[in-house]
């Protein structure tokens, strides 16, 4: 895949059509933000997917990306969208126009990384997504059991809640400050 980050201009479209050449999975976010126009207008010239990533922060902008055909498939991370409920709304409009989604991270710990396994595991999720390995972002991680990779593929926990235990004595060590708030 080739990822954009927004960086390119309508200037750049023959550029872009050309990496069908590579056959890459996707490109993705290759305009900017706020550019469902180009992203569409490549989309119809190019054979290789386009995938949106930053312009996606709500089910409102997955919406329109549907409706516009600006895209292929949609990189939902859940801190950008605002939480569960947008991420689930967006999964049922991919749902319903049958759009792959893929779940996208940063630098989550894995308390972070549960919730991105839990929203990768709905079923149009079907692209890989951004879950690697704990020990690919941190030494050691504050959950109990840090997430691995075996063959390519995380294991959902199956636990109550988002189904990792915290590390609670590494997570005292860890703590910079702590603050009590009351209502």
């Amino acid at each position: 895949m080739f990822d954009g980050n927004g960086q390119y201009e309508p200037e750049d479209m023959l550029y872009l059509t050309q990496l069908d050449d590579l056959n890459l999975l996707m490109i993705e976010q290759p305009f900017r933000t706020d550019d469902f126009y180009y992203h569409h207008q490549l989309k119809k010239q190019t054979i290789t997917p386009i995938s949106l990533d930053e312009t996606i922060k709500s089910g409102h902008d997955a919406f329109q990306a549907i409706e516009l055909e600006a895209c292929d498939h949609i990189n939902v991370k859940l801190g950008r969208v605002g939480g569960y409920q947008e991420a689930l709304q967006i999964h049922r409009f991919a749902k319903v126009a049958n759009m792959p989604l893929w779940c996208g991270g940063m630098l989550e710990t894995g308390i972070g990384r549960a919730h991105n396994v839990a929203l990768a595991s709905l079923e149009q999720f079907t692209l890989p997504g951004d879950l690697s390995e704990s020990s690919r972002y941190w030494e050691e991680d504050i959950i109990e059991k840090p997430f691995t990779v075996k063959d390519g593929k995380v294991s959902v926990p199956s636990k109550p809640g988002i189904g990792v235990a915290v590390n609670e004595k590494l997570l005292n060590k860890r703590t910079i400050r702590e603050f009590t708030h009351t209502f």
